[in-house]
């Protein structure tokens, strides 16, 4: 899906809009330091962090450099100041047509083919940024923009910002970015599916009982409460990475692996959800939101308290069961569920395998069914885990046991963090990992089935402590329930010692 990580980029120019913001902080410039280390970004290509806000340059690269030092484990001092002499502060606001007088010198001088923006700011500035652009002459023929989620609310909101894109930028330049595409394992995906006939031929209702996916957070809304409580988990968390994660696991295989080709195959998937009305909003989904709770780290607040504002329906956990009506996966329930506020962090999908269809052992007793479950974060690792004979004389004992992949036992070098991977890949001009117009479109279709019978139910929120899984189990039907991760099994023992 992505070529070699080491490969040299051309030169190129990359203008941050939101720039000062905690995302360029956290995660743009973090990439572009460790792709700078790793020798793959030309010295000669230049970085502009554009802001509203007026300050110096000095001001700016300070804070940067202190931020790099923050961010970075063992920051080698002169690859930070390699990458603080690429960098550029302007001040631009776009509302006022206000820009500074070196800005424009930056953009017609010395300027490099490959032009990347990064739209770093919050989805109703994409317009109005994408008119000033082309206004001043700034979107040269090599240019791409990148766009952050959530795009809108809904699917009517979604719509009009990208349409607001569309009339400077074509499809083909548009980069919408989900960083969990980015990560190692989320890749992988494909290469297990395709490149192992032993998966991919029962990757199908007539192996699989059941799929589950699940994203889970520890923390609450911290600093985000202003923006979680207009979106909630639905929107945040289901619409974006979940399913775009579902889509990479039922999607059927592409002819090649050409950006178009993978995103008409995931296109297909989304089409094929089933969308819920009045009576499936009722038995195969539910909400929730976090309340008060103790953990071992002390009592934790509610989201109520969280974000001071005692009125809010704003769910913080959302459960369902999918379905993905088509011949490969009919009869198959896909089981997501995400939350804040929960015990652990942890993401993985466990692809849960039916029973065998008969038990020839004396003991009958109840065999475990194979499960291939791919762990996201916060470490990366694939187990299976199968049935083995306990060794010794007595007979045929059994039990299950797990084949693992750790990456990081396994592979003996540093992996890349879903961003660096992903600003590659625009420099590069590959949106295989991107979603397209027509995806966004489709996810919004499936997601408002469920918000506008959330809403024609009045369905409330089902209320669980900070600090408990919530109630996932309120979708679960009397023939499955939740995979427990043996790794959260372990965690949750180890605390358990602990307070022994």
């Amino acid at each position: 899906m992505t070529t070699n990580q080491k490969q040299i980029m051309d030169n190129f120019d990359l203008i941050i809009f939101g720039g000062d913001g905690d995302l360029s902080f956290r995660k743009i410039f973090p990439a572009l330091y460790h792709r700078l280390n790793e020798h793959q970004i030309d010295e000669s290509s230049r970085v502009m962090a554009v802001s509203r806000s007026k300050r110096t340059q000095k001001d700016f690269i300070e804070q940067l450099e202190k931020s790099l030092k923050e961010y970075i484990k063992d920051a080698d001092d002169a690859v930070i100041s390699k990458l603080l002499s690429m960098v550029t502060f302007a001040q631009i606001d776009t509302d006022k047509k206000l820009e500074d007088a070196h800005a424009a010198k930056w953009f017609t001088k010395d300027f490099h083919s490959i032009r990347v923006f990064y739209l770093a700011t919050p989805a109703a500035a994409f317009g109005p940024i994408c008119e000033y652009l082309d206004n001043q002459g700034y979107i040269i023929p090599n240019a791409r923009v990148v766009l952050e989620k959530p795009l809108g609310t809904d699917l009517k909101s979604s719509e009009a910002v990208n349409n607001q894109v569309a009339l400077h930028f074509p499809e083909e330049q548009i980069y919408r970015i989900d960083h969990y595409l980015g990560k190692e394992t989320v890749q992988n995906l494909m290469v297990l599916r395709f490149a192992n006939n032993i998966f991919e031929s029962s990757w199908n209702a007539q192996d699989i009982d059941n799929i589950q996916i699940t994203v889970a957070e520890s923390i609450g809304v911290g600093t985000r409460g202003g923006f979680y409580d207009k979106y909630g988990a639905l929107r945040d968390m289901v619409q974006n990475h979940l399913l775009q994660l579902l889509c990479l696991i039922a999607m059927e295989p592409p002819v090649m692996l050409e950006a178009d080709l993978v995103r008409d195959e995931k296109l297909k998937v989304l089409r094929a959800l089933r969308l819920y009305d009045k009576n499936s909003i009722l038995t195969e989904t539910v909400r929730g939101q976090y309340t008060r709770g103790n953990t071992g780290e002390g009592r934790l607040p509610s989201y109520l308290e969280d974000i001071d504002k005692f009125e809010s329906n704003t769910e913080t956990f959302v459960a369902l069961k999918a379905h993905v009506d088509n011949w490969r996966w009919g009869g198959v329930p896909f089981f997501l569920r995400t939350g804040k506020r929960m015990p652990h962090r942890y993401s993985e999908i466990v692809i849960n395998f039916k029973d065998v269809p008969h038990n020839l052992f004396p003991d009958r007793k109840k065999m475990a069914n194979n499960k291939l479950t791919i762990r996201l974060q916060p470490e990366e690792r694939i187990e299976l885990q199968q049935m083995v004979k306990i060794p010794g004389p007595g007979g045929y004992r059994y039990k299950p046991f797990s084949l693992e992949l750790d990456y990081a036992e396994h592979f003996d070098q540093r992996f890349p963090e879903a961003y660096e991977r992903l600003l590659m890949d625009v420099v590069r001009g590959n949106q295989t990992l991107f979603m397209r117009r027509d995806e966004v479109k489709a996810a919004w279709t499936w997601a408002e089935s469920l918000l506008t019978n959330w809403e024609k139910s009045k369905m409330p929120n089902v209320l669980y402590e900070a600090g408990t899984w919530g109630p996932g189990d309120k979708v679960m039907d009397g023939d499955h329930e939740w995979v427990k991760s043996r790794h959260v099994i372990k965690a949750q023992k180890k605390l358990e010692d602990d307070d022994e």
